[in-house]
C-alpha cells in the first residue's frame, strides 16, 4: 500500500535565477516596499506573517497544517508544532512555529516558481531574499517536469514527523486516490472515504524499526476520524487559524500540478519555435504545439480526477472565501464553484485558466489550448476520457468561458467566421 504525505516543495532553477528578473506578485510587492508605497507591521506573536498575507490578498482561511518535517526548519516542525502553509492562486507562503524566517513560493508566469524567505526580525527593513541553491541541494526539477515549480510527495511519517521509508517519487494529483492523500498532514473537516490518512502517524520512530519492509507489511494504518477541531493535538492558539482545511489541502494538490504543467508547456512551445502564431493548414507545426499542449489541456479538464465517496466539507470559511473571488457570468456561475459530493469543482475546466501563467503561453499554444477547450466543451470531442462532462457541464463551462474571459470569447468568434 503506497501513503502519499503532502508536502509543498519549492524548487527554483539556479540558472534561471542568474539570467532572469523575476515579476511574481512577491517581487512586485518588493518593488512597494523599496518605494514606500507600503509598511508592514511587525507584531510579537507571529511577525510580519498577517502583514504579509494580507500585502499578497492570502486568505487565512487557506490555512493547512502539515507536521511532517519536510522544510528547510525541519528541526523546528513536528506533530506537536506544524508548519502552516497558506496560498492564493499564485503564491504560497509557510510559516514555522518561532521560526527565524518565512518562507514564499511565487509564481513568475515566464520563469514558474521562484522561491524567497524573510527574517522574522523586529527592527530590520522587512525584505524578500530569493533563494535557489539551497532548494536544489534538496530537489531535482526533473521532479516538476523539468521546470521549477512546485512538488506533492509522498512517505510514512513517524511519530516525530519523520519520514520512515520513501515510497518513490510520486507527486500527488487530481489523479490520486483520496484514501492516499492527507498522510502527515492535519485535517480539518468531514469527508465520507472509508479510509484517509490525516492526522495520521505511525506509534513507532524510525530508528526503532529494524526492517521497514516487514513492518509496513504488518502495520495496520487505520483511518483517523475527520476532526473540525485539533485543539487535543497541539497548541492551536499559537496559529492564525485552529484549522487544516481538508478543501484547501483538494485545492492545494490541484493547483501546484497545474501550475508546473502550465510551465512546462511553456517551454516546450518556445523552444520548439513557436513563439506566436501558427498556420493550422501546418498539419506538422499543429501536431507538434499540439503535443506540447494536450497534457495541460487534459489536467485543466481533470480527466481521470479521483471521484469523492460522498459529501466533503471544510471546517473553514476557505470554501465560501475561495469562490467569492469569482469572476462569475450573468447566471452567476463561476469556474471556482465546488460540487464536493462526487468531485472537487462543479464545472471542471480549471479556474487556472485566468492566471498570469496561462495568458502567458505562447500564442501558438494558447490558440491550441482554446481550440481544444472549443472542440470538447462543443461536443465534438466525445472521447471517453471526456466522458465525466455531461452536455450541460459542457454547455454551461462554455458559456461562462465566453463571458468571463475576452480573449477566448474573440478565438470563438474569430473561429466561426
Amino acid at each position: 500500500m503506497r501513503v502519499h504525505i503532502f508536502v509543498l516543495i519549492i524548487v527554483i532553477s539556479a540558472s534561471a535565477l542568474a539570467q532572469q528578473i523575476p515579476s511574481d506578485p512577491v517581487a512586485r510587492l518588493q518593488e512597494k516596499l523599496n518605494r514606500g508605497d507600503i509598511k508592514l507591521e511587525f507584531n510579537a506573536k507571529n511577525g510580519y506573517l498577517e502583514a504579509v498575507l494580507k500585502a499578497l490578498d492570502i486568505p487565512v482561511s487557506s490555512q493547512t497544517l502539515v507536521f511532517s518535517k519536510t522544510s528547510l526548519q525541519l528541526d523546528r516542525i513536528g506533530p506537536w508544532a506544524p508548519r502552516a502553509l497558506y496560498f492564493n492562486d499564485d503564491v504560497y507562503v509557510g510559516a514555522v512555529l518561532d521560526g527565524p524566517i518565512l518562507e514564499f513560493a511565487s509564481v513568475d508566469p515566464g520563469t514558474g516558481g521562484v522561491f524567497y524567505t524573510m527574517t522574522q526580525k523586529q527592527g530590520a527593513e522587512p525584505e524578500f531574499d530569493r533563494q535557489g541553491t539551497t532548494c536544489l541541494l534538496c530537489h531535482n526539477s526533473s521532479s516538476t517536469g523539468g521546470v521549477p515549480g512546485f512538488l506533492v510527495r509522498s512517505i510514512y511519517p513517524d511519530r516525530h514527523g519523520s519520514a520512515i521509508a520513501s515510497v518513490g517519487q510520486d507527486i500527488a494529483t487530481d489523479q490520486t486516490p483520496l484514501k492516499e492523500r492527507w498522510g502527515g498532514w492535519y485535517m480539518s473537516g468531514t469527508h465520507s472515504e472509508p479510509q484517509s490518512l490525516g492526522n495520521w502517524k505511525s506509534p513507532m520512530l524510525t530508528n526503532e524499526i529494524s526492517s521497514v519492509k516487514t513492518y509496513l507489511s504488518r502495520l495496520n494504518v487505520t483511518s483517523e476520524s475527520p476532526s473540525t477541531d485539533l485543539k487535543s493535538r497541539f497548541n492551536v492558539d499559537s496559529y492564525l487559524s485552529p484549522y487544516s482545511d481538508v478543501v484547501a489541502l483538494m485545492v492545494l494538490t490541484h493547483q501546484t500540478n497545474l501550475h508546473n504543467l502550465i510551465l512546462a508547456t511553456n517551454q516546450r512551445a518556445r523552444k520548439a519555435g513557436y513563439h506566436g502564431s501558427v498556420d493550422e493548414r501546418d498539419s506538422e507545426s499543429v501536431n507538434s504545439v499540439g503535443r506540447a499542449v494536450e497534457p495541460l489541456v487534459r489536467a485543466m479538464f481533470f480527466v481521470n480526477e479521483a471521484p469523492l465517496t460522498g459529501p466533503m466539507k471544510g471546517a473553514s470559511e476557505f470554501a465560501s472565501e475561495f469562490e467569492d473571488r469569482g469572476p462569475r457570468d450573468r447566471k452567476n456561475r463561476s469556474l471556482r464553484d465546488f460540487d464536493l459530493t462526487r468531485r472537487l469543482f462543479r464545472y471542471p475546466l480549471s479556474y487556472l485558466v485566468y492566471s498570469d501563467s496561462f495568458n502567458a503561453l505562447p500564442e501558438a499554444a494558447r490558440k491550441y489550448a482554446y481550440r481544444r477547450f472549443r472542440e470538447v466543451l462543443t461536443g465534438e470531442d466525445q472521447r471517453p476520457e471526456f466522458a465525466h462532462l455531461s452536455a450541460s457541464n459542457r454547455q454551461a463551462i462554455l458559456e461562462i468561458l465566453i463571458e468571463t474571459k475576452p480573449d477566448f470569447a474573440a478565438f470563438i468568434t474569430d473561429s466561426g467566421k
